[in-house]
């Protein structure tokens, strides 16, 4: 019984990495995006390494793109925060606050500015190129992009370049913990984003 046990166990983790392998992760590297927007040049690819996992991933915002830029202008764990789930970053110490409002000493980023992931963290971003209104790429390989489709309705696009993935070890932290975590933080900025400036739209 033990060693029938033991087979349906290895049976049931070999079918949830297939369909990880196979189905979730593909959704979930291109969450949101078209097929058009998956190949599309970007800025950022001048930051992407050859042979680097990219992941690129969109959402549609229902308000100018004037009022998404704001939020994005001030990303940053020392300015507005990521927007996401403020309490699972925290829980590594990111010491992170999400603004819930504009702040206007915080519009006016520029190419070196830190945009920090955490509080006194090991890896400290800056902005290698800004094109306010339509763009910010930061080091890393890590871009945001705002694509207007009318006059109320924005398309935001985002496409990272994941760390080196080296040995066994590397990658037995990156594809199932790492990229999936990610993955999380990364479509809740998204949609935090997406809330904020479709509220700001709403109001007469």
């Amino acid at each position: 019984m033990t060693r029938r046990n033991s087979v349906y166990s290895l049976a049931i983790c070999l079918l949830i990495l297939a369909a990880y392998a196979f189905w979730l992760r593909p959704w979930h590297m291109r969450w949101g995006a078209t097929d058009a927007e998956l190949s599309m040049p970007l800025s950022v690819d001048r930051e992407i390494p050859p042979d680097t996992v990219v992941s690129t991933r969109a959402i549609t915002i229902h308000a100018p793109v004037d009022q998404v830029w704001p939020w994005l202008a001030q990303l940053g764990q020392a300015h507005g925060g990521f927007y996401s789930y403020d309490w699972l970053e925290n829980l590594f110490a990111a010491r992170m606050h999400n603004a819930e409002t504009i702040v206007p000493e915080w519009q006016a980023p520029q190419v070196g500015d830190v945009v920090a992931l955490m509080q006194d963290g090991p890896v400290v971003p800056r902005i290698v190129s800004i094109d306010p209104g339509h763009s910010l790429v930061v080091t890393d390989g890590y871009g945001f992009y705002l694509q207007p489709i009318d006059a109320n309705t924005t398309r935001f696009v985002v496409r990272y370049a994941s760390p080196p993935v080296t040995g066994l070890g590397g990658a037995l932290y990156y594809y199932p913990i790492f990229e999936p975590l990610h993955f999380v933080m990364e479509s809740g900025m998204m949609m935090g984003i997406k809330r904020r400036a479709e509220r700001g739209a709403s109001r007469p």
